[in-house]
């Protein structure tokens, strides 16, 4: 196999083909097109992308996000920041007087032209009807104003009204179910947007930090892949809610759909753990591609509120404008080219693929192998010299390459006998001197 010049004009390497819906892969372990081609799922937290933006900023941060080589953007219609009581930049809200059975065309025509926009730029909407503090209101601005009753009937109008558009639906919204009426409201609202769309997209279930949709519908047919909250700190180890749900009954795709942002306080807490940056977004994604995830979200803290200089929430300090421009995301989407070059899909996690004492600290490497034994990756968090386990790896010659997450590159090793092991010492160490490796059988 070999790898392709990563230098590729990105809108013709990241362009979907088309917007036939997604489905869930026989294997149930990713997800793919209509016509059987594996999907990537690389998504960023938009949250108050319907909420808070013009159209002509909305153009600027979609366009900015295909171009980067995002395929999913994970947005809420009912927003958290006040979504129900703050108008949009047209003076529109939602819903008249709050009534879920009530909502305002003017408000949803702006939503129909960022999801349309979206369509054009070869982007999916990952759609989130309602932020949790709607129906259980744990915390933050609310008001609660569902009820399974009216929550089926907004479930309806927005599967109806996005029926033939390119959508994911998300339900939950940084919340647990924690009672029998929480359970009940989310049901009601899946079933509501089934029958609208026909049961054309697929669903999953958005929950707060450190929590997989997996503990609350685990066997609820609704729902066709799992979607995690891993938390924002240095120390969430993302990889183990992979883990998890790859050894549940039934099997579902899995997929972190909110870990650590980049820009984010870490733990919360600035003061005392700093702030995290580009390589903490960027150990959280080759963590989750290489321990079995059907893809990546990425975030960045500036983002996802589309902070404008006014009214951060939890300390944000870059305006989103500027925060585009962060590495991460550039990052990540380099990750999607590099593992589109292989038959990523293929890969299984195999923790046997590092041949040394590997403590689970922020220096945890990770490996995973083709099912097809034609090639093997290993993540490299702190670039540490390692050896490698190359005994599964078919055919008796063998090359090796050096993949640099920061900026693409790939450092060509050579060709070497396949005698079961291989030593491998990347060019620079520590905390952000990340490397992939890549073994392939040659030829």
């Amino acid at each position: 196999m070999k790898f392709r010049n990563l230098i590729i004009v990105a809108s013709i390497l990241f362009g979907l083909p088309g917007f036939a819906q997604l489905k869930v892969s026989p294997d149930k372990h990713f997800l793919q097109t209509a016509n059987g081609k594996p999907f990537f799922w690389l998504a960023d937290t938009a949250w108050e992308l319907f909420h808070k933006l013009t159209r002509e900023e909305a153009d600027l941060y979609l366009k900015d996000r295909a171009d980067k080589g995002f395929t999913v953007i994970q947005a809420v219609v009912l927003a958290e920041l006040d979504g129900l009581n703050k108008p949009n930049p047209y003076g529109d809200k939602p819903l008249s007087g709050n009534d879920p059975a009530k909502p305002n065309e003017a408000y949803f025509k702006h939503v129909d032209y960022v999801v349309r926009k979206a369509e054009k730029l070869g982007l999916i909407i990952a759609m989130l009807p309602s932020w949790g503090d709607k129906w259980n209101k744990a915390w933050g601005v609310g008001p609660e104003i569902f009820t399974p009753q009216n929550a089926e009937v907004f479930g309806e109008y927005v599967g109806k009204r996005y029926k033939n558009n390119a959508i994911v639906w998300v339900m939950g919204g940084d919340r647990n179910i924690e009672d029998q009426n929480d359970r009940d409201i989310i049901v009601a609202m899946a079933k509501g947007i089934k029958k609208g769309d026909a049961g054309n997209h697929l669903m999953t279930f958005h929950p707060t930090g450190a929590r997989s949709s997996s503990e609350f519908f685990k066997d609820d047919t609704w729902l066709d892949f799992h979607m995690s909250q891993t938390g924002h700190s240095k120390e969430s180890k993302n990889y183990t809610f992979n883990r998890k749900n790859r050894a549940l009954t039934p099997v579902h795709p899995h997929v972190d759909g909110e870990p650590r942002y980049e820009d984010h306080p870490n733990q919360f807490n600035p003061g005392k753990f700093g702030w995290m940056d580009d390589f903490d977004a960027r150990q959280t994604a080759y963590w989750s591609m290489l321990s079995g995830a059907m893809g990546h979200t990425y975030g960045d803290h500036n983002i996802w509120q589309f902070y404008n200089d006014k009214n951060p929430v939890s300390w944000a300090r870059t305006n989103w404008k500027i925060a585009l421009g962060h590495p991460g995301a550039f990052q990540v989407g380099l990750m999607r080219k590099l593992f589109e070059t292989y038959n990523w899909q293929r890969l299984v996690p195999d923790q046997t693929v590092i041949a040394k004492d590997n403590p689970e600290t922020v220096e945890y490497e990770m490996g995973s192998i083709s099912q097809d034994g034609d090639f093997l990756m290993a993540y490299l968090p702190y670039g540490r010299k390692t050896t490698i386990n190359t005994k599964n790896l078919k055919g008796s010659k063998l090359t090796a390459a050096l993949f640099n997450p920061r900026d693409g590159h790939k450092l060509v090793l050579g060709e070497f006998d396949n005698s079961g092991t291989k030593a491998i010492a990347p060019p620079s160490e520590g905390r952000g001197s990340d490397w992939l490796v890549i073994i392939e059988r040659k030829n």
